[in-house]
């Protein structure tokens, strides 16, 4: 018997859910350890935080598995080297309810106030894959790694202005879970979430 679509997207939501809250706890458990560096790449950063999500008795309970530098199959070609061409995604959360598996995706970016190129490619190679549909079904992740996070998000919006993009600008929004959600609004996908997890005071 096939899930009801309303009941199906009930479960998306309250999987979304459980996956911002494993996400931000990592951050906060970060923070704590103080095992993070401000010169690290993003797959550093994300590599520790995907240490805290495995570790979180949350985890296990709500039956959640996870891993990173996830592989997106895309109807390519399948000719020696195919896997190569998948897109790479840096979170990947999935549960099943019923029959059906759910599944969260993350993608992470490093940020910087003074940094027009990390800003760009977060909107190149972050938010584009979203609007694109290279991605689905999920949220992007901001490392601010040096700066404040207001004048950075102030930064993007800025490169989103000169792009003509000013419907899609980032909004701060109000959650009980953190204080770091911004959401921006695309015609092909509605609303997409933004974590901007501040690491300057390490």
């Amino acid at each position: 018997m096939a899930l009801n679509s309303n009941l199906y997207e009930k479960f998306r939501n309250a999987f979304e859910q459980k996956c911002f809250q494993l996400i931000i706890e990592a951050y906060q458990a970060s923070l704590t350890g103080k095992v993070i560096q401000l010169d690290w790449n993003e797959n550093d950063i994300s590599s520790e935080l995907h240490e805290h999500i495995r570790a979180n008795p949350l985890r296990t309970k709500w039956k959640v598995s996870t891993n990173v530098e996830a592989d997106l199959p895309k109807d390519i070609p399948k000719v020696k080297g195919f896997a190569d061409k998948f897109p790479r995604i840096d979170f990947r959360l999935t549960t099943f309810t019923k029959s059906y598996e759910i599944e969260y995706f993350f993608e992470a970016k490093n940020l910087k106030q003074n940094d027009s190129a990390l800003k760009r490619r977060y909107i190149d190679t972050g938010i584009d894959n979203f609007v694109s549909g290279k991605y689905a079904n999920g949220s992007l992740v901001g490392y601010l790694l040096q700066g404040n996070t207001e004048e950075t998000i102030k930064g993007v919006n800025s490169l989103l202005k000169k792009d003509k993009r000013e419907s899609e600008l980032l909004r701060s929004k109000s959650n009980n879970q953190t204080n770091a959600l911004y959401i921006s609004t695309h015609s092909n996908i509605a609303i997409l979430k933004h974590l901007i997890f501040d690491f300057t005071f390490c």
